[in-house]
């Protein structure tokens, strides 16, 4: 339930961030596809849409997408995308076969430079 929950979210943050950010709405330029994240079990799916330099967010398998990304189960899929350390958990997830991608793979690594504009931005530390 945790990763549906997440997926949802981040679907959530990223139809935001294309309506307000405008380092987000570069990212998106000229990009026209879908892809989807989801269980390699099938019990989890979501996919996304980018057009007209928006994100939507659907549920369930979509068809033909630009790539996928498959985690081995939902417990698996939120502690990756969790971790402290992103990168490191999805490339020790990918070569441990528990992290299956299909598709465009330079598209995946467009999106994983996507997650960086959704982050919450640090407050500033204020001085007396």
């Amino acid at each position: 339930m945790k990763f549906r929950f997440l997926l949802w979210a981040l679907g959530r943050m990223m139809s935001k961030a294309s309506k307000t950010n405008s380092a987000f709405q570069q990212q998106l330029d000229g990009k026209d596809l879908t892809f989807m994240l989801h269980t390699l079990d099938g019990k989890v799916a979501r996919h996304f849409v980018v057009a007209n330099n928006r994100v939507e967010s659907r549920s369930g398998v979509a068809q033909n997408p630009a790539f996928s990304i498959g985690f081995k189960d939902a417990a698996f899929g939120f502690a990756t995308m969790q971790a402290k350390n992103k990168q490191l958990a999805f490339m020790q997830g990918i070569q441990d076969k528990n992290i299956q991608i299909q598709g465009n793979t330079m598209l995946v690594m467009w999106f994983q430079g996507l997650m960086k504009y959704l982050m919450p931005k640090k407050a500033k530390p204020k001085t007396l």
